[in-house]
């Protein structure tokens, strides 16, 4: 990868993970506010839940093997040409649902985990605050980080399985919005199938 490319991917990666980050903090907070104690608990558990999965789809995109989906395009298994794109383009894959999905669950959790805590200490004085703090951010970081342990082996040994999945998911997307939704070099296109280079003028592709 090129200085240049790794310089762009470090800004969309970066500034998109702020502002989702920032805007997700800033409503979890109000929100959680509102809310009830057990429903800021059970939004707390739901993102670290989020985060796990998508480091699910993460782990799963990097260890898939390409070739099992070539032979389920050849016979034109819905959603195979996707997982092909997924594959082809893990690193990006990795990216949104690792970095982007995985930071961002991170800082809500936190953020839903500092309400909970003053809702606590709001109705319990004897509880002190700094005991709350830090059995909350023990208490998140040991889900969080746990959770993708437990989980990471599955992914490696389901890897083609996920893939496939959220291959058809791709294409259920793409057949709803009857547009693609996923581009590249070795993309798929509005029909399911790889892009094709135009031949040049004066020259017939040989038919497939």
């Amino acid at each position: 990868m090129s200085a240049r490319r790794a310089f762009r991917r470090f800004l969309t990666v970066g500034l998109g993970t702020a502002v989702i980050s920032a805007l997700l903090a800033l409503s979890s907070t109000s929100s959680a506010a509102s809310l009830g104690l057990a429903a800021s608990v059970a939004g707390l558990l739901l993102v670290i839940a989020l985060g796990v999965f998508f480091d699910i789809l993460g782990v799963a995109a990097t260890a898939a093997s390409e070739e099992p989906f070539h032979a389920m395009a050849a016979d034109r298994l819905f959603g195979a040409r996707h997982a092909i794109w997924i594959v082809r383009h893990a690193d990006r894959v990795a990216n949104f649902a690792n970095d982007m999905v995985g930071d961002a669950a991170g800082i809500l959790s936190g953020a839903l985990g500092a309400a909970v805590v003053s809702q606590i200490v709001s109705r319990h004085a004897a509880v002190g605050e700094i005991w709350a703090t830090t059995g909350m951010v023990a208490l998140v970081s040991g889900l969080a980080v746990g959770g993708k342990a437990a989980f990471k082996g599955f992914a490696m040994d389901r890897a083609e399985a996920i893939v496939f999945a959220m291959g058809r998911l791709l294409a259920r997307v793409e057949r709803l919005l009857g547009r693609p939704v996923v581009t590249g070099g070795n993309g798929v296109g509005r029909r399911g199938g790889p892009h094709r280079r135009p031949a040049p003028q004066g020259v017939r592709r040989r038919p497939r």
